[in-house]
C-alpha cells in the first residue's frame, strides 16, 4: 500500500561553521544528497514523500502537511536527549515513525548509561568511567591504555588519533582539552587491543544480522588502530572494509550473538549498528550502539555493509521502512485504514 511519508532530518548546511566551534560540531548531521536518496527510494515504491526537516518549525509543518508515517533520521540539537526530541513529538501527535523510541535513543546516546545497562545483562564491555570534571580523574581505577571520547556524541565527534592514552599525564591533557573544547561529560574506558567490527541489525521481535564488517585502518595494527575523525574523513584512502570479515566462523558467530543481545537489551527497533572490538582474550566487547545509523549511499557504514552483502541501497531503505510499517500494523493496509487506526489510538 502507498502512504504519505514525511522525512525528518538535520542538514549540515543549515548550521554554518563558526570560528569558535570545533571542526566536527555538526559531523552527525546529514547532506541533502542523503535525504534525496531516501526520498527517491520511497517514491519509487509509490509513496508520496514530504521533506519535513527538523527544528522547532517541524510542529507547524506537521500540522500543514499531515503524513501517515515519518522516516526519521534526525539527530536533534543539544543534550543527551536530542535524538529523542522528534520521536517524542511524533508520539505526542500519534504519528508513526521509523526507528527506536525516545527512551532507547536517549539511553544509547549516553554511552555510560548504555554500558551500565548492557553490563547488567552480562554482556562484556570495557571498564569505564564517566568524567564531568578534572577532579573525576583522581583515583581512576582503570587499566592503561585508555580511550577517551565524548559521552553524548557519535560519528567520531571529538575522537582524534591521540584519543588512545598510555599514561596519566596524557590522560589529564586530553581530558582537559576535550572539556574545554566540547564540554562535559566524557567517557574514559579501557582500550580493547584487537580488531574492530560493526554489526548491522534489522527487525523487531525477531531481529536479524544484516552483516558484520571489519574496519581496518591501513598501515595500523589492530592494537593501534583508531577510527578517528581524521580517518573517517579520508575513508576512501585510509580505511579498508571487510564484509564479511576474514575470521573463523565461530568468532563471527560470537560477534553476531553479542550484537543481537545488545540490540534486544537496549530494545532497539527496526535498525541499528552495534560496534564491537575483540580483546586479546578473544572476547567480543561491546563499545557502543547507533540506533540512528547514517544512511548516506556514499559513505554510510550501514549502506557500505549492505552493498558488500549484495543489497542495493533501495533494498536497505525499503526494509527499514517495512519493519516500521509492520510494527505499527500498517503493512498491507490502505491509507484510510491507517487514518482510522490512528484515530482509534488517539481516542
Amino acid at each position: 500500500m502507498n502512504f504519505k511519508v514525511g522525512i525528518t532530518y538535520n542538514l549540515r548546511k543549515d548550521f554554518p561553521q563558526q570560528k569558535d566551534q570545533p571542526i566536527d560540531s555538526f559531523e552527525e548531521f546529514d547532506s541533502e544528497e542523503t535525504i534525496d536518496a531516501i526520498r527517491d527510494v520511497l517514491e519509487s515504491d509509490g509513496h508520496k514523500v514530504f521533506k519535513l526537516g527538523g527544528g522547532t518549525g517541524l510542529i507547524d509543518r506537521l500540522r500543514t502537511t499531515p503524513v501517515d508515517i515519518v522516516f526519521n533520521i534526525a539527530e536533534g540539537i543539544g543534550g543527551r536527549n536530542r535524538e529523542a526530541h522528534i520521536p517524542a513529538l511524533l508520539e505526542f501527535l500519534n504519528i508513526p515513525y521509523t526507528g527506536s523510541d525516545p527512551l532507547t535513543l536517549s539511553l544509547t546516546l549516553d554511552k555510560a548509561m548504555a554500558k551500565k545497562l548492557v553490563r547488567s545483562d552480562g554482556i562484556p564491555t570495557p571498564g569505564f568511567k564517566k568524567v564531568e570534571r578534572m577532579e573525576d580523574l583522581h583515583g581512576i581505577d582503570l587499566r592503561y591504555p585508555l580511550f577517551v571520547k565524548l559521552c553524548y556524541e557519535g560519528s567520531s565527534k571529538g575522537v582524534r588519533l591521540d584519543s588512545k592514552i598510555s599514561e596519566p599525564a596524557a590522560l589529564r591533557e586530553k581530558v582537559g582539552w576535550l572539556l574545554e573544547t566540547y564540554g562535559s561529560p566524557l567517557l574514559v574506558e579501557e582500550f580493547v587491543s584487537g580488531p574492530e567490527f560493526t554489526v548491522g541489525i534489522l527487525g523487531n521481535s525477531n531481529p536479524t544480522v544484516l552483516g558484520v564488517m571489519q574496519i581496518e585502518i591501513k598501515g595500523s595494527p589492530p592494537d593501534e588502530a583508531i577510527y578517528s575523525l581524521e580517518v573517517k574523513r579520508e575513508w576512501e584512502e585510509r580505511v579498508r572494509y571487510h564484509c564479511p570479515p576474514p575470521i573463523p566462523a565461530d568468532r563471527l558467530k560470537r560477534i553476531e550473538e553479542v550484537a543481537l543481545r545488545v540490540y534486544r537489551t537496549l530494545e532497539c527497533r527496526d535498525v541499528s549498528r552495534v560496534d564491537i572490538r575483540i580483546g586479546r582474550d578473544g572476547v567480543p566487547y561491546f563499545l557502543e550502539v547507533n540506533p540512528l545509523p547514517g544512511l548516506s549511499p556514499v559513505y554510510g557504514d550501514l549502506p557500505i555493509m549492505a552493498g558488500r552483502m549484495g543489497w542495493e541501497y533501495s533494498r536497505l531503505v525499503k526494509t527499514v521502512f517495512h519493519h516500521a510499517l509492520k510494527r505499527y500494523g500498517m503493512a498491507g493496509t490502505s491509507r484510510n485504514d491507517c487514518y482510522a487506526g490512528a484515530q482509534n489510538r488517539a481516542e
